[in-house]
């Protein structure tokens, strides 16, 4: 049974404004959030009362600069804060995934007075959803759009289409969709989600990330603004592969439930109140392989976290090389794309791994359902099935035996 929580949850955080990185504000929230992670997973309870605290601590706007009102975050931080909001809960950090992602793209382009109006009003509060995907398509991530099309209604448009997987739309204040001009071209436009004739459903049925979001979005003669149309695409520009957060978001959130992972199996340890018949000590805390197990699950912990990190360095060296010219930011960005998908590859691994090793740690006891340790693996594998592995390691291996550059649509 599908239960939605309609008021926020009694909680007596004070944010600042924006929260920032190193706030105590913002350790609350994860401790906030956490609390209930489990209980929603396991019973599909929508966290509409977390994203409102998101909401309100205006943690969408992390990247943005303290000039223009946000927390002038780097790209380090933010992944920092994704690993950190994966171990609270990886739905709500997958919520927010195409928030930044949208984010960034809004930041890196030219400051015209829509960009800043959009810009003002995530400083506000407001949470971005994301309305891409058309199954129509012949390949995941192809720029071609078959049906979701504007047609010219006076000074406007009107919108009309469907799109699937539109991953955390459903809790967002606006959505950013991608469609079909009149002259054949592709667009993006930033829209509420509460305009007349837009119908977000929650169907995503996966067994894992069901409380994304990820469901089918339907738009139905909605009315559209010249001045909500983003950009015509640019077929050249929208290759370059500057799309690497949205992936690296997801690696990011498999280091947080590796996270996760190692707080339950300490835990479990502390809690048992016998140990195994074949078990060298009388208690689980001093038996040597339940110690080495978890100590395993530790350095899985550490070495997914500074793998991600160490890719999100990358991205704080692109505006730099960006002021040297194309070459120099395509250059960066080709080399920030090739770390994200050798990142991918490992924290994947390693969070599937620690996942089953969770299960080594309590035996038969932990696989009861109310227990719901089963998410941890759940979640690590739909997250690791975005853009699969094999592709990855293909492309990088390509790469590094023949020099041929990583694609660069869809791959992120």
């Amino acid at each position: 049974m599908i239960k939605s929580l309609e008021k926020v949850a009694d909680t007596t955080i004070q944010f600042s404004a924006p929260v920032r990185t190193n706030s105590p504000e913002l350790q609350q929230l994860f401790d906030h959030i956490a609390l209930g992670a489990s209980e929603r997973d396991r019973d599909r309870i929508l966290p509409f009362d977390v994203v409102e605290l998101i909401r309100r601590s205006r943690l969408g706007a992390l990247r943005i600069p303290v000039a223009e009102g946000g927390g002038g975050s780097t790209a380090r931080e933010l992944f920092e804060v994704v690993i950190k909001l994966g171990d609270a809960d990886p739905n709500v950090a997958h919520i927010v995934r195409n928030h930044f992602s949208v984010t960034e793209r809004i930041l890196r382009s030219e400051r015209t007075e829509r960009n800043r109006r959009w810009l003002k009003e995530v400083v506000d509060g407001a949470i971005i959803g994301l309305a891409s995907t058309e199954l129509e398509v012949k390949r995941a991530g192809g720029g071609q759009v078959v049906n979701t099309k504007l047609t010219p209604d006076g000074d406007g448009y009107r919108l009309n289409g469907t799109k699937y997987y539109s991953t955390g739309s459903l809790y967002a204040d606006l959505i950013f969709v991608r469609v079909l001009v009149p002259d054949g071209t592709t667009a993006f436009i930033l829209i509420p989600t509460n305009r007349d004739g837009i119908e977000l459903i929650d169907d995503w049925d996966g067994f894992g990330q069901r409380l994304t979001g990820t469901g089918t979005t339907n738009f139905t003669n909605v009315r559209v603004e010249r001045s909500e149309v983003f950009f015509e695409t640019d077929t050249d520009k929208d290759n370059l592969p500057y799309n690497i957060i949205p992936q690296l978001f997801l690696t990011a959130i498999n280091a947080g439930i590796i996270r996760s992972v190692l707080r339950d199996a300490t835990n479990l340890v502390h809690k048992r109140p016998r140990t195994f018949y074949h078990a060298v000590s009388e208690q689980a805390a001093d038996d040597p392989i339940l110690q080495q197990t978890v100590g395993q699950i530790a350095a899985n912990a550490f070495a997914a976290e500074a793998i991600v990190l160490a890719a999100a360095d990358g991205l704080d060296r692109l505006p730099a090389a960006k002021a040297q010219g194309e070459e120099a930011e395509t250059a960066v960005a080709l080399e920030t794309s090739l770390k994200a998908a050798k990142a991918k590859l490992i924290v994947d691994d390693l969070a599937l791994r620690s996942a089953t090793l969770l299960f080594e740690v309590g035996g038969a006891s932990t696989t009861k359902k109310s227990s719901n340790f089963d998410r941890h693996w759940r979640n690590a594998r739909t997250l690791s099935s975005h853009n699969p592995n094999h592709f990855k390691a293909r492309a990088i291996g390509d790469y590094e035996i023949n020099g041929t550059p990583l694609p660069q649509r869809g791959f992120f």
